[in-house]
């Protein structure tokens, strides 16, 4: 086999490949051997035909055929590993001179990696927000935690915002029922705006057994967008009351046994939660100064498969949804090419960053130990509820065990990555990954999953 390899841009190459008639022979073996097993005829055993038997009755130019296109691929790959080429995506072939006997001549133009300058990650500053929590966003946690143990007490009073009431509804259109459109004792929190609208309005002032109606108009039914007349009755009116703030609070809500103790584990798990937050505001600015920093070129049809593939894998998930694409397209008021351009500007990206990363793996000489790869492989098992050796066989069958190695090679990249830029928040201080990632922290306790209930 001789091959040659010509530089059509940054991303794209053409290889010419002329491959001696005699090489083609264990792909004709193998065609002659398989369509021996497919055709019936007298006389001979399936499996057994002779070739010049085969040749008469299949013709010999399909089995030259056949054989080509095995031996294609195969040829593919030895003029990549003879080139180094680092190939992405599908090549488009072309058979430029062939004929029984003589050498096959053909064209494969593929993608291939740009060669990519770039920089030391040292040399790359990214700034995020401080890693801090104030009282007031611990107060909106210890606040939450409250409102979960809350209990409702039935008052002897007009209703106000924050109360609960319990109402009796039923809509009227031109002094017609609305089929569908009573309820009895229906559970309102007056001022939440979660039922008709102006509900709320005339709800505050009312008290137990006071009856009145409103205009409204109606979301949902037969009659959507129609004004309609509702009646509605209130029942009761409940009061919600909250537990005082103390440390039998603590203790009925948590596993601690003061106030304080509650608002530091708060504290603390506030704390982690912003660090994480930063720490992935950290890598999506470094990346993308990398990016910017090498104007990474992007091979058009790697990009192009997979804004195919989102694409595909948005339309499987709505279908499981019950929804159409063209539903989806109305309910977010975009049209397929707002979409695409989207899918483009988002698969653009991806795409630049793993050819950046590999390009840091490439450099660096990032390996990737049998441990590593076989505990990626554990973990997705587990996600995709499947045994591991079940998973990994599947992976191997389908050619996508190279996938999840790159994408565990990526991972070692980045972590590389961002143990070398310089981190700063806004106020200027420098911050390392040890610090994001809390690595002397040591996880809190579970707060209690206690309900509250209502109470006469």
């Amino acid at each position: 086999m001789k091959s040659t390899v010509e530089t059509l841009s940054a991303t794209r190459v053409r290889l010419a490949i002329e491959v001696p008639f005699d090489e083609l022979k264990p792909s004709l073996q193998k065609a002659y051997r398989e369509i021996s097993t497919q055709v019936t005829i007298p006389g001979f055993r399936r499996g057994k035909v002779p070739p010049q038997v085969i040749d008469q009755r299949v013709g010999r130019v399909n089995i030259l055929n056949e054989a080509v296109q095995d031996a294609i691929p195969g040829q593919i790959v030895a003029a990549v590993r003879e080139h180094d080429v680092k190939t992405l995506g599908r090549p488009e072939v072309e058979i430029t001179e062939f004929s029984d006997g003589e050498p096959l001549k053909f064209t494969a133009e593929v993608d291939v990696r740009p060669e990519i300058a770039l920089p030391a990650p040292e040399e790359i500053t990214v700034t995020v927000e401080p890693v801090e929590v104030t009282d007031e966003a611990i107060d909106e946690q210890v606040g939450s935690l409250r409102e979960r143990f809350a209990t409702l007490k039935t008052v002897e009073r007009a209703a106000a915002d924050g109360d609960y009431v319990q109402i009796d509804l039923a809509a009227t259109v031109d002094g017609v029922e609305v089929e569908g459109g009573s309820a009895t004792n229906v559970s309102h929190e007056v001022g939440s705006g979660k039922l008709l609208a102006g509900l709320d309005e005339v709800l505050v002032g009312m008290s137990a057994s006071d009856s009145t109606t409103f205009d409204t108009k109606l979301v949902g039914g037969d009659h959507a967008g129609s004004d309609a007349t509702v009646a509605v009755t209130v029942r009761s009116v409940k009061e919600k009351q909250l537990p005082e703030l103390d440390d039998e609070f603590a203790q009925l809500a948590s596993e601690f046994d003061t106030l304080d103790e509650l608002r530091e584990d708060v504290k603390g798990r506030l704390l982690r939660a912003s660090r994480m937050e930063k720490l992935y505001s950290a890598r999506d600015e470094a990346l993308k100064a990398l990016i910017a920093a090498t104007a990474v070129p992007v091979p058009e049809s790697v990009v192009s498969d997979e804004v195919e593939s989102r694409k595909d894998a948005m339309k499987e998930q709505l279908q499981g949804a019950g929804a159409s694409w063209e539903e989806y397209l109305e309910a977010q008021s975009k049209t397929e090419e707002e979409v695409d351009s989207e899918l483009t500007e988002s698969a653009t990206e991806a795409v630049q960053v793993q050819l950046l990363l590999d390009t840091y793996a490439d450099r660096e000489e990032i390996q990737v130990s049998d441990d590593e790869f076989g505990h990626e492989v554990v973990h997705r098992a587990q996600r995709a509820g499947v045994a591991p050796q079940q998973y990994y066989d599947q992976l191997v069958r389908s050619g996508a065990a190279g996938m999840i190695f790159g994408d565990v090679r990526r991972g070692k990249a980045l972590a590389e990555i961002l143990e070398k830029v310089v981190i700063e928040d806004t106020n200027g201080e420098r911050l390392s990954l040890a610090d994001l990632r809390g690595d002397d922290d040591h996880e809190g306790h579970d707060h209690g999953d206690h309900e509250g209930h209502d109470h006469d």
